[in-house]
């Protein structure tokens, strides 16, 4: 289905569609910037009739208890107050100024404006993140096309046309189409209308999308990264026992299939028989969190068992190393490596367990700069300031408590970038 002037279409209209588009971005681009009001009124507009349950219907194929977390969310994450709080903490000032006159210069008029038209390529890995990346473009003031992602149930769609029935004026910056991947002609298409593309997704994904922009798009790329847990000197941490009922808590809830997803435990230690020990005595946490997640939708708790039995099945074929030392539990295994690379787990609740020195974190790190996030940090108080700076200057951009991992503070960047900021252009006006 294709959203397109405020109304759907069947998916057979693409073409026809895109031709029109293109005839109708410069009318539109002639009138005056939207406003972020106008967009900041509708999220909160969905957020009073999300909060009194209007979307509870549309909801339904998520797990109950993942519903009621993100209500509790939505009641400041998407309220007017932290909407301005984030357009001012990512655009900084976005009132217009005056340089000051400099002998033999002329002085500037600086002022920020939308980069023009954005193709969103969005990934299908988290819930409601299609729509909320059009948000950050209608935010910024964009004519915005979202590609969809092929894992999208509908929500999506539903959502972004609530935001044209609360505010009209929205119709002419939103076009949404569910294009298949593998139609390149299609999202070229798309790709040659924009000024920008921001696409979500794995490695290949972003490959595929550089290799079909034109030259001169702006490429704004959020990629896949690595979550990971540094335990260092256990013994010495208040509240140890918490912490890590905390950490098999968010691995248990996020499956580890998020960016920020806990993927190692890396200890901090060269000793192989300490790491086993770890393992050993992490077990019963984590099986009781997997036991106390279950889903009781019978749809979910089949495709992760399928999951989970799929990558347990690839490891039998050779793809897990025979030398692998795994701690087997109910729905979750550990699995413990001797070396200090930073790379994906199986997943869904299979956690690999490997040591790593403090003195070679940022060695090892090094190898994988390009994937670093979010580092989960337990260890004494005394060392958490020390091993903060370390990790930050090994490349993380996220370092939170174990816990809180995939948690959303706000004001906080993505990736380590204002993704307001990537989508603006300053523009230099010359006053005299």
């Amino acid at each position: 289905m294709i959203l397109f002037d405020g109304r759907i279409y069947d998916s057979s209209e693409q073409n026809r569609l895109l031709d029109e588009l293109k005839d109708k971005i410069p009318s539109v681009l002639q009138r005056e910037t939207l406003s972020p009001g106008i967009i900041i009124d509708a999220v909160d507009h969905l957020r009073e009739d999300l909060l009194q349950g209007k979307f509870d219907e549309l909801l339904e194929s998520l797990p109950k208890e993942m519903v009621e977390s993100y209500k509790v969310q939505a009641v400041t994450l998407l309220s007017k107050e932290h909407l301005w709080m984030k357009v001012k903490t990512e655009l900084g000032t976005s009132e217009e100024y005056v340089t000051d006159k400099i002998e033999g210069f002329s002085s500037i008029r600086v002022k920020k404006v939308p980069i023009g038209v954005i193709f969103h390529i969005s990934a299908g890995n988290m819930d409601f993140l299609p729509a909320y990346s059009l948000a950050e473009g209608l935010l910024t003031g964009n004519i915005n096309i979202l590609k969809l992602p092929s894992a999208d149930n509908g929500l999506s769609l539903k959502l972004i046309m609530q935001f044209i029935e609360y505010r009209p004026e929205l119709t002419d910056y939103i076009y949404v189409f569910d294009t298949s991947s593998s139609d390149i002609q299609g999202m070229r298409k798309m790709a040659e209308l924009s000024n920008a593309i921001s696409v979500w997704g794995s490695d290949m994904a972003i490959e595929a999308v550089r290799n079909l922009a034109p030259t001169g798009v702006k490429l704004i790329e959020w990629g896949q990264k690595l979550g990971f847990c540094y335990l260092s000197d256990p013994d010495n941490v208040e509240g140890l026992d918490k912490q890590l009922e905390n950490l098999a808590e968010h691995i248990a809830t996020t499956k580890q299939l998020l960016c920020s997803s806990c993927q190692v435990i890396y200890l901090d230690t060269d000793d192989m028989d300490k790491v086993r020990l770890f393992a050993e005595s992490f077990k019963p946490y984590l099986e009781k969190a997997v036991g106390a997640n279950l889903s009781t939708e019978i749809g979910i708790r089949a495709r992760d068992t399928l999951t989970s039995y799929t990558q347990r099945l690839t490891g039998y074929l050779g793809q897990e190393e025979e030398s692998d030392d795994v701690i087997r539990g109910r729905g979750m295994s550990l699995i413990i490596k001797d070396d200090n690379k930073l790379e994906l787990s199986p997943m869904m609740c299979n956690v690999l367990i490997k040591p790593l020195p403090s003195k070679d974190l940022t060695k090892a790190l090094y190898e994988g700069r390009y994937y670093l996030q979010t580092a989960g940090l337990i260890c004494p108080d005394a060392r958490r300031k020390e091993l903060t700076e370390l990790l930050m200057r090994a490349g993380l951009v996220r370092v939170t408590r174990a816990g809180h991992m995939s948690a959303y503070f706000p004001g906080e960047a993505h990736d380590g970038e204002y993704a307001l900021d990537r989508y603006v252009r300053i523009v230099n006006i010359e006053e005299g």
